[in-house]
């Protein structure tokens, strides 16, 4: 992952994208990273775990209760929800540390259209780097780095191969 600072200085971090690659058409469960441009809309953290990190997005705690549906045949599609939840979702209070620090992208969210793909975020890697279901996931200390240069308005950018400009 490449990016630049307000002041134009270059930085670059590994990340690991989805066990299918990066795909142009996104559908539900499918493994890929979406293709594309998707704002940076907030940021999430595990209190008992991490510091807030430092950004000019907007922050907030996550707490145990809440999770994301992903259940393409229910109203909150693609939207946070509060457990215990009736349909499919994913706990974002997770035993592992992945959902530490989770930046949530906006990919199919405005509105979403059920089944082109649900909780695509930016979260912290696995310790064997193992490939995500369709998320973007960095180390714990480049994602603090990334957070520390953005901004409201500001984008993460999927190319279909090789760097971006």
């Amino acid at each position: 992952m490449r990016w630049r600072d307000r002041q134009g200085q270059a930085h670059e971090a590994a990340c690991v994208i989805g066990r299918g690659g990066v795909i142009q058409d996104k559908r539900e469960g499918d493994g890929g990273t979406p293709m594309g441009c998707f704002p940076l809309r907030r940021v999430l953290y595990r209190p008992d775990r991490v510091s807030a990190p430092v950004t000019a997005l907007p922050v907030a705690a996550l707490a145990p209760d809440e999770g994301w549906c992903d259940d393409p045949t229910h109203p909150a599609y693609n939207r946070p929800v509060t457990l215990p939840f009736p349909a499919s979702h994913e706990v974002m209070w997770r035993d592992d540390h992945v959902y530490d620090i989770v930046v949530v992208l906006g990919h199919n969210d405005d509105p979403p259209v059920p089944g082109l793909g649900s909780a695509i975020f930016m979260h912290l890697t696995r310790p064997d780097r193992a490939a995500t279901a369709g998320c973007t996931a960095l180390d714990l200390d480049d994602l603090r780095r990334l957070l520390s240069h953005c901004q409201p308005g500001d984008r993460l950018c999927v190319p279909e191969q090789g760097p971006m400009p």
